[in-house]
């Protein structure tokens, strides 16, 4: 992994706003409490896993045997999954085949990551920009001050799995063109954002990994709430239709930062490579466009 798809974990969390979160609809809570108080029975969670597993319609007498339960057992159990719709029954001759539902192996998820928050209306950018940073496209100038900051991310231990950074020929080359940009605080680069593309083929010609870096002296100043807005609607007005990033989950201000700008956490891959001699998790987060299909 590069830490081209990192961000630096020296951005202080005072450095991020946060909107206030979205609440769940009355109705939507209903059905997925219905749901769930359904599965509140070992027996029944037992059930949806055969069916679902089997790959086939399966009797009732196929489940009662594999479970080791009564008959009239099984038969009411799979009466309350198909009161929510979680199987369906057909009858053939004397037997009922009971299959899944195929609508309920995205629905259920849906309904976790609904409540969890995962899939709450996500803001497009950050708000409440600090007047005294300005940020600009990268110019040929501004890489000294680009690698100097990119060292001292490194340095943090938080920043990503490389040790060493890049030269500006590999950036050059790595980092997409007007996706480039640096913050600058009273004439001084104090950060950059980039994108580079996941991929060289045209099916993911809409899809960039991102950075962000905030250098020393100039945290907690809204630089990074600066960069990441302008890194998002850019990417938004060229046609990006997915933004991605992995950090480290020490790094909660990152993280933050890219909740604010409309990134979801997708999950954590655990013991994914070794800094420094000790494994680290990584968060890995993506951002949707507005308007494109989730």
């Amino acid at each position: 992994m590069t830490a081209s798809g990192t961000t630096s974990a020296v951005l202080p969390l005072s450095d991020v706003s946060t909107p206030p979160p979205a609440q769940l609809a009355a109705a939507d809570a209903a059905t997925y409490a219905e749901w769930f108080a359904c599965l509140a029975e070992p027996t029944r969670v037992r059930l949806l896993h055969a069916v679902a597993v089997a790959g086939h319609a399966t009797t009732v007498g196929e489940l009662t045997e594999q479970l080791g339960i009564s008959q009239s057992t099984c038969s009411h159990h799979v009466r309350k999954l198909a009161d929510v719709g979680f199987v369906t029954l057909r009858k053939e001759g004397t037997a009922t085949l009971v299959s899944v539902n195929p609508a309920c192996c995205t629905g259920l998820p849906h309904a976790a990551d609904a409540v969890m928050g995962l899939l709450a209306p996500r803001p497009c950018c950050p708000a409440d920009l600090p007047s005294d940073v300005t940020v600009r496209a990268l110019q040929d100038d501004d890489w000294s001050a680009v690698r100097r900051i990119y060292a001292e991310g490194i340095a943090t231990g938080d920043a990503g799995f490389e040790t060493e950074v890049p030269d500006r020929r590999e950036l050059a080359r790595d980092w997409l063109p007007g996706h480039r940009w640096v913050a600058e605080v009273d004439g001084r680069v104090a950060g950059w954002t980039a994108v580079r593309a996941t991929s060289a083929g045209p099916v993911s010609a809409g899809v960039g990994e991102t950075s962000v870096y905030v250098g020393d002296g100039f945290r907690g100043r809204g630089v990074g709430r600066a960069l990441i807005y302008r890194q998002v609607t850019a990417a938004d007005a060229a046609g990006l239709w997915t933004l991605q990033t992995t950090i480290f989950p020490e790094n909660r201000a990152g993280i933050a930062l890219h909740h604010s700008a409309g990134y979801r956490t997708l999950g954590v891959r655990e013991r994914i490579g070794r800094l420094h001699g000790s494994w680290r998790d990584t968060v890995f987060l993506e951002r949707r466009r507005a308007g494109d299909p989730d």
